[in-house]
């Protein structure tokens, strides 16, 4: 029986309206080398996913200057991991603007090559970490679960999937994974001073309120390396946007008169960071080229 060539195009244009609402067909493409994991609904169900990412914004170790004992700690704990040697979990904590998500992109950019891996996942999706590392399981690439800019409200319950994650789980997460996070707090929860107090004014309060205390800092605890990062001095900050004048192919005449406007630029943003100090180059480099020869 002939079918209907009207049938067929509706039966394609619904399937069309359906595919969106479908799960992704196939299975990872594992030849990228950074992931997002993703949570998307889909027909009611929510499920998640490992999105690779074509563009990467790595940035080479060679470009983050002064944070030198920072980055040769973890380079060499990302150089032992990817040589299947005992590495630790990683929390990069302090001032912002410093160099800290860059650290370990840059991880990425130096043993890529070698079978590292990166996945980004988002505070909110710290439920599926042994999810992740099911998906993870048996490959012979390492990967890093990188969590940036990473706290917890009084409130979020979802810390507790990133102690379990780290040491304390019955599921093992596996020797092929690591976990690095950035924080401005180092113990990524906020402490408040009537934790102290509530013992003695609260009729109602916690009669060990050191517990209460303990467990915000077991968590940041059960990360095997940390590492420090503080604001950088004058200096340093003029080194750094000297150093990326340079990168933007300014020429060094016109980028050793630019340290005053560097300088300015700081001061209306309330900040001598790297970050700053990288957005005052591309800033400068720019209304150079806008200027021509």
């Amino acid at each position: 029986m002939a079918v209907s060539p009207n049938l067929i195009q509706r039966i394609e244009e619904l399937l069309a309206r359906l595919e969106p609402l479908l799960p992704p067909a196939g299975g990872v493409d594992w030849s990228a080398l950074a992931f997002q994991w993703r949570r998307r609904s889909y027909l009611g169900a929510t499920i998640g996913h490992l999105v690779p990412v074509r563009r990467i914004a790595t940035i080479a170790p060679d470009d983050l200057r002064h944070v030198e004992l920072q980055k040769q700690s973890i380079l060499r704990n990302t150089e032992q991991f990817v040589r299947g040697l005992p590495a630790n979990n990683v929390l990069l904590t302090g001032a912002r603007g410093t160099g800290k998500s860059s650290l370990v992109r840059a991880c990425l950019a130096r043993f890529g090559s070698d079978g590292l891996r990166l996945i980004e996942v988002d505070r909110h999706d710290l439920t599926d970490l042994l999810d992740i590392t099911a998906h993870l399981a048996g490959r012979p690439e390492r990967f890093v679960l990188f969590c940036d800019d990473l706290s917890f409200e009084p409130t979020d319950a979802s810390y507790k999937a990133l102690k379990a994650a780290l040491d304390g789980s019955l599921a093992d997460a596996g020797e092929n994974t690591l976990i690095y996070a950035t924080s401005n707090r180092r113990h990524l929860m906020p402490e408040f001073m009537r934790e102290n107090l509530d013992a003695a004014y609260d009729a109602d309060g916690e009669l060990h309120p050191g517990e209460s205390i303990e467990e915000k800092v077991s968590l940041s605890e059960r990360f095997g390396l940390w590492l420090s990062f503080y604001p950088f001095r004058q200096d340093d900050y003029l080194d750094i946007a000297d150093h990326w004048l340079a990168r933007f192919g300014v020429d060094p005449a016109a980028a050793s008169e630019a340290r005053a406007e560097a300088l300015q630029f700081a001061l209306a943003r309330g900040s001598r960071s790297g970050r700053v100090a990288q957005q005052f180059a591309r800033d400068f480099a720019g209304r150079a080229g806008l200027a021509g020869p």
